[in-house]
């Protein structure tokens, strides 16, 4: 019998908490400003799942192309300290609902939409 596919959402962090969110995990490499920690309410902070430095730069930089990005961190989430952290996202997310926390003005065109869909994608 196929397994349901994992209840991933993505919010963004400055959003108030809601009692359903779940596991809040914060995808982000930098912690966002203006927010106190003791505010943001985050369960897990996996710096290995979010786009390198160098990545996060190049994207928000002239050249980047969101199809290029994707690929780029879909790259990286397969190097193996990402992969690991993304098997432990895995099994939070076989649990119950998971919310991916992020500070992007606008999380569609994030890297949160490339880890949900590969959280979807692995028949968790």
């Amino acid at each position: 019998m196929p397994s349901a596919a994992p209840d991933v959402r993505v919010r963004r962090i400055y959003e108030a908490p809601s009692p359903d969110d779940g596991v809040r995990v914060l995808v982000d490499r930098l912690w966002p400003r203006g927010l106190a920690k003791a505010d943001a309410h985050v369960d897990e902070w996996p710096k290995a799942l979010t786009p390198s430095t160098e990545l996060r730069r190049w994207y928000h930089g002239a050249e980047g192309a969101y199809e290029e990005f994707c690929r780029r961190y879909e790259d990286e989430l397969a190097e193996p300290a990402a992969a690991e952290a993304l098997d432990g996202l895995r099994t939070l997310a076989a649990k119950g609902r998971v919310t991916l926390l992020t500070a992007a003005k606008d999380p569609s065109v994030s890297h949160t939409s490339v880890l949900r869909r590969a959280l979807n994608a692995s028949g968790a």
